[in-house]
């Protein structure tokens, strides 16, 4: 029992405080004699400090041993402050694995693989802060000269983050134990100090939304495509629902929350949510809610209540945004249109509808079979009754159907009804007559209209901690989340949700 802790236990305990850590702060190190520079050094386990990182001299600070320490510095009865009490039994440490799946990381070594962390190393910001590219070497923790060896993405901790360090446990409990195809790949760790960072694979064309939905500078993507990075994420889901020894909530699902190689191969990313599911004959799991508006499951922002058909709800609200390139919430469209899954529900089932949630930037490229089967699976996967939403291992099923169909809808019926109808839109949309634009949620009709981008639903507490874009950050340091804050911390539901009488 006390090895199955002994790794917990020395990342909890390092008597970190959020709020007082971020890239580029002082962090204790230990002397490094023999290191001559980043490239070719002999390993010691020595790390040197931040606070010149401008220059390879650093000076060097004592570090006690990390295992040596217990969590906030604190004995409790003479006894170790055990992980499970850290956690409330959320997370099972029944998963913790060996010690020697993860590589440690001194904060030195993320120094030079990352070229002290340099603008043009630099990807984006994600829920913990900011997240540059790296180099390593295939094996071991030294870092490689850039542009050989294995390339990583680096993801800092900071104050500035809206994901703390009960989340960085969390993400390394998960992905130290759980291995897939379909989920990204954590490499190790750095705990130093003040300095948190995670070290993952790097994946080349970064998160979903950013292909998805930058229709300016990147050209839409193929309906094969889609199907694919859809597929690809569905079995993730459908391992981490049934393939487990304890199912796992991933609880934050969404298109930037998936990560794209170069081969369109889908991998989920970002744990720090996610939740051991239900066991035996309980039903759910009780939690705050957290998540993104428009892919949290109604029931679980009413009550709280967390179960695996959750996820295929988010996953439902994916599926819709695929095949439709819009949003799960976008507060720039009227309002019957904001929330994807229930302006969609009544044309998903309609056969002679269902052509008005397809993607105009696919013209004729999509399958006809495909595209009705796929707006049906987004209608059943984000139905109000939880249990009538498929299980993940059925919805790679129906998927691997979609994906091997290729009655493309070019010179049919179809297509034509569809070019005849938006042209028909246009035409009216054209004689419409200007008239003043009314912000939602503003009390004067002179308002300006506010960008999409900036456009956000109440903040729940001077300091949100939860991120809502991908570890690349779907539009880099400035633009890097998605237009909306989710919700957090507090139990009460969005408005228009909430219960009869409450």
């Amino acid at each position: 029992m006390r090895s199955q802790r002994l790794f917990l236990l020395s990342v909890i305990g390092q008597g970190f405080s959020p709020n007082s850590m971020g890239a580029g702060r002082s962090v204790p190190a230990r002397d490094n004699k023999e290191s001559g520079g980043c490239w070719g050094w002999r390993r010691s386990n020595r790390a040197m400090s931040s606070t010149a990182s401008s220059s390879p001299h650093y000076p060097a600070h004592p570090q006690p041993e990390i295992e040596n320490s217990v969590y906030n510095g604190n004995i409790a009865g003479g006894e170790p402050f055990l992980p499970e009490d850290v956690f409330s039994g959320s997370i099972s440490p029944s998963l913790v694995a060996k010690d020697d799946q993860l590589r440690r990381f001194s904060y030195y070594d993320l120094i030079c693989a990352t070229g002290h962390f340099r603008p043009d190393n630099f990807l984006g910001i994600g829920g913990f802060g900011p997240v540059h590219k790296g180099w390593i070497r295939e094996t071991g923790t030294s870092p490689a000269r850039h542009g050989t060896g294995l390339p990583v993405a680096v993801k800092t901790l900071s104050s500035q983050g809206m994901q703390g360090h009960p989340e960085w446990v969390a993400e390394i409990h998960y992905l130290r134990t759980l291995r897939h195809p379909n989920l990204v790949k954590l490499f190790g760790f750095c705990i130093e100090g003040n300095q948190r960072q995670l070290v993952y694979e790097f994946m080349s064309r970064g998160s979903l939304d950013k292909l998805l939905f930058n229709v300016d500078s990147v050209p839409p993507l193929p309906w094969n495509i889609r199907v694919k990075i859809l597929l690809g994420a569905a079995k993730g889901l459908a391992y981490l629902h049934e393939e487990t020894e304890t199912p796992v909530i991933f609880r934050d699902f969404k298109t930037s929350n998936v990560l794209l190689d170069e081969d369109y191969n889908a991998k989920l990313s970002d744990f720090g949510l996610a939740r051991d599911g239900p066991e035996g004959d309980r039903t759910h799991v009780s939690t705050q809610v957290v998540g993104t508006h428009g892919y949290g499951a109604p029931e679980y922002v009413m009550t709280g209540h967390l179960n695996t058909k959750s996820d295929v709800y988010s996953f439902g609200a994916v599926v819709l945004e695929m095949l439709s390139g819009r949003k799960a919430m976008d507060k720039s469209r009227p309002m019957e249109e904001q929330n994807l899954a229930e302006w969609a529900r009544p044309f998903a089932i309609d056969r002679e509808r269902f052509h008005k949630l397809i993607d105009r930037r696919l013209g004729s490229k999509f399958s006809i079979t495909g595209s009705q089967m796929l707006a049906r699976l987004g209608h059943n996967c984000t139905n109000l009754d939880p249990k009538s939403r498929p299980i993940m291992s059925k919805v790679v099923t129906t998927l691997e159907t979609i994906i091997n169909l290729d009655d493309m809808a070019t010179n049919t019926n179809l297509y034509h009804q569809m070019l005849a109808e938006r042209a028909h839109a246009n035409a009216n949309a054209n004689l419409l007559p200007a008239s003043p634009t009314l912000v939602v949620g503003s009390s004067s009709a002179n308002s300006q209209p506010s960008s999409p981008r900036t456009m956000r639903s109440p903040a729940r507490g001077p300091n949100p901690r939860r991120s809502t874009s991908s570890p690349y950050g779907p539009h880099g340091p400035v633009h890097s989340a998605s237009p909306f804050r989710p919700f957090r911390q507090e139990r009460m539901p969005p408005s228009s949700w909430r219960r009869p009488g409450a």
